[in-house]
């Protein structure tokens, strides 16, 4: 039985957990982090069989495990990720969107060959990506298109930098046309999915991202059409936002669960 590291006790992180204390997931959670420290310990107050709280991030990777769960945040990938693969743990990632900067992209590679680790990467709020990452190479174009409420914006850099507040939308509005790069920076904990997408087929500046913000829905949807010589593709996913955080979707957690359920299993694996 797999030993997990998690980084990051959120609700994303929280669920994960949970899901492994249920033995959802053929593993045992051992150690967790958290930036702040309640969160931690509320988290683990939560579990039939408690994990070691570590003091610090590195030592979740230090420690016995096998897999480190990131569920923090882009920084947390950026500062903590190349620290797990050296120490010969694999990794997976939910902050996806840190992976467009291509310095921590190319990094992050060089050292899963390196030290012979792998890097997972959940689905996330989407689905479609084992065809468009089988299409890669006959893709000519690559669009999201992503609606949520303004509330589930709440706290994106784009608000800062536009001096806008997201409670003073009352219609439906395109807040950003642009390539999946600029999203991503702009809305950091939002739309992870255009980094997914990205990755998946045409990279950062040719993935082509819409982001509006609708008063009157109280779903995250996400629109995606891929064409090329293969034909075209043709995907919508209308998302609950997870009740502990509508910056995210339900699906989202439940791509995780799997994900980490896969890379604990010997069995059959479905999918590209």
């Amino acid at each position: 039985m797999k030993k997990i590291g998690l980084l990051g006790c959120g609700a994303i992180g929280t669920q994960i957990a949970l899901a492994i204390d249920a033995g959802k997931i053929p593993a045992k959670l051992t150690h967790i982090y958290d930036f702040e420290r309640t969160k931690a310990e509320s988290l683990a107050s939560k579990l039939v069989t408690r994990p070691e709280i570590v003091e610090n991030p590195h030592l979740l990777s230090s420690n016995p495990v096998d897999i480190v769960v990131e569920a923090a945040s882009q920084d947390a990938v950026r500062n903590h990720a190349l620290s797990v693969l050296q120490n010969h743990r694999d990794l997976l990632i939910m902050s996806v969107g840190a992976l467009l900067d291509e310095s921590v992209f190319e990094i992050l590679l060089e050292a899963c060959k390196e030290f012979k680790k792998t890097i997972y990467l959940p689905s996330g709020a989407i689905a479609g990506l084992d065809a468009i990452k089988s299409v890669r190479d006959e893709l000519e174009s690559v669009t999201l298109v992503t609606t949520k409420n303004p509330k589930s914006l709440r706290g994106a850099r784009f608000f800062d930098d536009k001096k806008i507040d997201a409670d003073s939308i009352v219609e439906r509005t395109t807040l950003f046309d642009g390539p999946a790069k600029d999203a991503v920076a702009l809305f950091p904990a939002n739309i992870n999915v255009a980094a997914l997408l990205s990755i998946a087929g045409l990279g950062s500046e040719r993935t082509k991202v819409r982001i509006v913000a609708d008063p009157n829905t109280d779903k995250n949807t996400h629109q995606i059409e891929a064409k090329g010589r293969f034909g075209k593709i043709t995907i919508s996913v209308e998302n609950v936002p997870d009740p502990a955080n509508p910056k995210t979707s339900r699906l989202a957690t439940l791509s995780a669960v799997e994900c980490l359920r896969q890379a604990c299993s010997d069995d059959i694996r479905l999918g590209t």
